[in-house]
């Protein structure tokens, strides 16, 4: 099956990444799109950073959940992680609204505690996301001018 233009842009922009940040995008990515199989994925290629959002719509005020890529890191954000119950202590931020993760290792996603987490963000919007139609991807926005995707020597 041939790659849709829009995999192709989204893997020229992985790759503009070291290759360990690269790997856990990748793994978290696949990770998120086979737990939310309903919605969209909103790809955002913006001048700090590449990020996928999933929510119910395709509005991005519908995003619950994001994977983000920094040149050093890879972050889960919850967009309404102030509201869920955490006991594990894992999310950190302490605006009003969004919470996150930072991912260290591909296997992050795996935990029962995270995964606990992305449910709890998902079941917000669960009937939403059981009228969604199948997971389809829409690239967002891309900037045209884009801070370097790899860590300054140092």
């Amino acid at each position: 099956m041939a790659r849709s233009e829009s995999e192709t842009r989204i893997a020229a922009s992985i790759a503009k990444y070291e290759s360990g940040v690269a790997a856990r995008l990748r793994g978290a990515r696949r990770k998120l799109r086979a737990l939310f199989t309903r919605g969209y994925e909103q790809v955002y290629d913006n001048y700090t950073a590449l990020g996928f959002g999933i929510g119910a719509t395709d509005r991005s005020p519908s995003v619950v959940v994001s994977v983000v890529a920094y040149p050093r890191w890879v972050t889960l954000f919850f967009l309404h992680g102030a509201k869920l119950r955490d006991p594990g202590k894992l999310l950190q931020g302490s605006g009003s609204r969004v919470r996150s993760i930072r991912l260290t290792h591909e296997t992050d996603l795996d935990k029962p505690e995270v995964l606990a987490l992305i449910e709890q963000a998902a079941n917000a919007q669960g009937a939403a996301f059981a009228a969604a139609p199948k997971l389809s991807t829409i690239i967002k926005s891309v900037s045209a001018k884009q801070r370097s995707r790899r860590p300054k020597a140092g």
